[in-house]
């Protein structure tokens, strides 16, 4: 093992693998700006060059800095323009936004970095420990274990609601588990509440449902508002630096979700969105009563829960795809594609017969997420300007990229007016106060959820797989612990206000 780490080290430390770490960390940030840009189409876009290079090790290693670059930048469309610019940054987007129009998007930006920055960096340590005993952990998770996860997603919905809108956040989850079964299922070859529309066989493209969820309602808001438009708009953009106090408040939240967002990358399925869902809903669950009412309102831990979680979650993806040969995610299954055109096969043997390339991709991780904090921090002045240019100016570049973002999610045309329409009740929603994380986050389950539920009932001839199988038993506990645990916090809180007004 060790001479495989040390080949690995020699063969990440090349110049041309440095120059491909650069690479690939560059055009995944800035792309990773882009709202639908995401790393899927990128990478998909990058493997010809990849491939054409014919050294399989420099190939992943661009392809990989590609990944999670575009994590890491995703972010910065999501603090500045609420408009996310891949899916696992969109809860980066609750915390994050509040703050850029409080005047505080260079904070916003450097609290991002840092926080992506521990997560990967983190997330790599981990991967060099323990890739081959989490493999074998990864093949114990069956579609049972998946159903009682997605129920644990979804006990958490409380997280994402605001006082008193428990039951609005209940509601808008249903929405989103509704929306979730237009389509074709993997399971059911058969289209569903398609209305006739062969366009909607696919179902709802996640990237069309985001940016109408958040990006053009943004917009629309700044047109029908004025004065919400000029609110922050002249805002100190200079302001970098963290307080000791802020360090010391998000310093445990980072270490909390690098573990709990790398062990979810590990997970086949689950993926960097859900790892910065859960990671959000944790966080908000376990902080104080008043550190919870400033969640949704510029939190500095709202905001670095969900980037330490899903720059970790990256991390921890690659584990089920290098020792297992298992994609974790779509786009992992596209690297997946391109390892295979490199003639290397993934799985167990890939640490015996190929170290060089195993130890080279995860000691590329630790440069990558050093090009990536060097790279942006010294921009981030120049990143947060965008929040000075004129509305006028502004909403326009909103909606092209928002309506572009959702064009070539799907290439379809069909997209922009399903976009439309689902931004314009968007927009009415958040005029009645309704929360529309839940929504989305419904929407994301929704189908996983469906599918391993199926199948476990199709395996156990029945529910009896809830009781035969322990881990599942043990999550859908911890759901009920979830969904359990606000209500009863609620309620002590309510008796001791009482009793300090009775005199006791």
């Amino acid at each position: 093992m060790l001479e495989g780490i040390l080949l690995g080290l020699q063969t990440a430390l090349s110049f041309q693998n440095i120059i491909m770490v650069i690479g690939g960390c560059l055009i995944g940030t800035f792309i990773g700006m882009l709202p639908g840009l995401g790393p899927m189409s990128i990478i998909a876009i990058m493997i010809p060059v990849a491939i054409s290079m014919g050294d399989p090790a420099a190939a992943l290693i661009l392809l990989a800095g590609v990944y999670y670059g575009a994590i890491f930048g995703g972010s910065t469309s999501s603090i500045l323009l609420n408009a996310p610019g891949v899916a696992g940054t969109v809860a980066s987007s609750f915390d994050g936004f509040p703050m850029a129009r409080q005047g505080k998007a260079g904070k916003a930006l450097t609290i991002a970095a840092i926080a992506s920055f521990c997560g990967g960096t983190i997330g790599a340590i981990l991967l060099m420990i323990f890739a081959p005993a989490l493999s074998s952990v990864a093949l114990l998770f069956h579609s049972a274990e998946y159903f009682a996860l997605m129920v644990v997603g979804l006990s958490a919905i409380a997280a994402f609601a605001g006082t008193g809108q428990v039951a609005k956040a209940l509601l808008m989850t249903v929405v989103g588990l509704i929306m979730a079964t237009v389509g074709e299922t993997a399971l059911f070859n058969a289209p569903r509440f398609t209305m006739g529309l062969m366009d909607l066989q696919s179902g709802i493209g996640f990237i069309t449902l985001a940016m109408a969820m958040f990006a053009l309602p943004e917009a629309l808001f700044l047109v029908l508002n004025p004065a919400r438009a000029a609110q922050g708009a002249g805002g100190d953009i200079k302001d970098l630096r963290i307080t000791r106090a802020e360090a010391k408040s998000i310093a445990p939240v980072i270490g909390r979700q690098s573990l709990q967002g790398f062990f979810i990358g590990v997970l086949p399925g689950a993926g960097a969105t859900i790892a910065s869902f859960l990671g959000y809903a944790v966080e908000r669950n376990i902080a104080k009563k008043e550190e919870q009412d400033e969640f949704g309102k510029g939190s500095i831990k709202g905001l670095a829960a969900p980037e330490t979680a899903n720059n970790a979650a990256c991390t921890g993806s690659f584990v089920p795809l290098l020792t297992l040969g298992i994609p974790g995610s779509g786009t992992t299954a596209i690297l997946l594609g391109a390892l295979i055109a490199l003639n290397v096969t993934p799985g167990p043997r890939l640490m015996v017969d190929d170290p060089q390339i195993f130890w080279a991709v995860i000691i590329s991780m630790y440069i990558g997420n050093l090009v990536l904090l060097v790279l942006n921090l010294p921009l981030i002045p120049y990143i947060a300007k965008i929040l000075a240019v004129p509305r006028n100016f502004l909403i326009p570049f909103i909606l092209f990229f928002t309506l572009m973002g959702a064009y070539i999610g799907q290439n379809n045309a069909t997209e922009l007016l399903m976009l439309v329409g689902f931004g314009i009740a968007a927009t009415i929603l958040r005029f009645a106060d309704y929360p529309l994380a839940p929504l989305l986050i419904g929407f994301i389950l929704g189908g996983m959820l469906e599918n391993n539920f199926s199948r476990s009932m199709q395996l156990y001839d029945g529910m009896s797989f809830v009781w035969e199988r322990p881990m599942t038993l043990g999550l859908l506990v911890i759901a009920a612990i979830l969904i359990i645990l606000p209500s009863y916090r609620a309620r002590r809180a309510r008796a001791r206000a009482e009793g300090v007004a009775d005199g006791d």
